[in-house]
């Protein structure tokens, strides 16, 4: 098993950024009869507390999450890339969109002082319509925090090159046990059970990929930055190493030997989005280059979008980190300038 170094940090009082603007289709319209049950019965969003309503919406969205956090567990992460495992974890949270849509509507139903009427709702069918997003986002941003399947998911990243995996069944048995240990936090015996595979099998990338990332959880990054140095040497083209080897950079505190490791990695796949949300962090929050940390973040963002990977929660919220910044700056018009010049609307 592959993990991504993926760094995250949350933040209170989000600014929501909403993707590029797209323009919104006739959205199909249904007249919704479950409405008029409910009304016929007085369960209406009118006649409830306003408590009883916000506990009402917590559980519904607690229980969609729930839902999604059960389709996602059941991904096979085997030999995907995180794009690949992004698509399947959208499709998991798509499937809950419009009956959470529904239900949400037909709480916030306020039937008036006429009393009975019939009510409308419209369901978008269009991915891309802004009310599909809305609801969409909610979904996404509450399981992201609530799920742990999710984040587990979409940090693995188990593709394969010729030499990932070792052919020597013993190497792979001890591998495997690393896995497992490292899966428990217990990071030494991992580490004893990756050099045993290496000691097999010295081109085993996964293993050295892996080793390096228990060494890190230690933060031995010496050991963690020879180990990924190792895999690099027998395969170029890793980009787990290469993102691994960035974040240690970064815990060092040698911010150019970590920008020159995203930079390598941009070169190897210029659509990876950990690419620009690292360098992001980087320039934003260790060298306070707020402007530059945001131009990176965003284009992070968008790929998030394009690659519908949940990760687009933790773009918006370091973008919300970036704008509490920059606003003490009196640097606002600044900040969204370099959104539009992304082609990200706050609307």
């Amino acid at each position: 098993m592959h993990f991504s170094p993926h760094l995250h940090h949350c933040f209170d009082n989000c600014l929501f950024i909403h993707p590029p603007k797209i323009k919104t289709l006739k959205m199909k319209t249904l007249l919704v009869t479950f409405a008029a049950l409910l009304l016929c019965h007085s369960i209406t969003a009118q006649s409830l507390p306003k408590e009883v309503k916000e506990q009402l919406q917590k559980n519904l969205l607690k229980n969609t999450s729930n839902e999604v956090c059960k389709c996602v567990d059941s991904i096979n992460t085997f030999n995907k890339s995180k794009a690949e495992v992004a698509k399947e974890i959208n499709a998991c949270i798509k499937k809950q969109v419009t009956t959470y849509k529904l239900a949400a509507e037909l709480l916030a139903i306020d039937t008036g002082s006429e009393g009975k009427k019939e009510i409308i709702i419209d369901i978008s069918e269009n991915e891309n319509s802004p009310s599909f997003k809305k609801y969409y986002y909610e979904i996404e941003r509450y399981t992201m925090d609530s799920c742990a399947a999710v984040r587990s998911r979409i940090s693995m990243d188990d593709k394969q090159s010729s030499k990932s995996y070792s052919s020597n069944k013993k190497a792979q048995e001890y591998y495997t046990k690393g896995v497992d240990e490292a899966g428990k936090e217990n990071y030494t015996q991992a580490i004893e059970y990756y050099k045993k595979a290496l000691e097999i099998d010295s081109e085993f990338v996964f293993a050295w990929d892996n080793l390096g990332l228990s060494y890190r959880k230690m933060n031995d990054y010496d050991n963690a930055l020879m180990a990924y140095k190792k895999s690099l040497e027998i395969d170029p083209y890793g980009s787990m190493p290469l993102q691994n080897m960035a974040v240690v950079y970064m815990f060092k505190k040698d911010y150019p030997e970590a920008i020159k490791a995203y930079e390598r990695l941009a070169e190897i796949d210029k659509n990876n989005p950990e690419t620009y949300y690292g360098l992001g962090r980087l320039y934003a929050f260790s060298l306070n280059d707020y402007e530059k940390g945001l131009d990176n973040m965003c284009k992070a963002y968008n790929l998030y979008i394009a690659q519908k990977s949940p990760y687009r929660t933790d773009a918006e919220k370091n973008i919300q980190a970036i704008y509490a910044e920059m606003k003490k700056e009196k640097k606002e018009d600044k900040f969204f300038e370099i959104l539009k010049a992304n082609n990200i609307s706050t609307e």
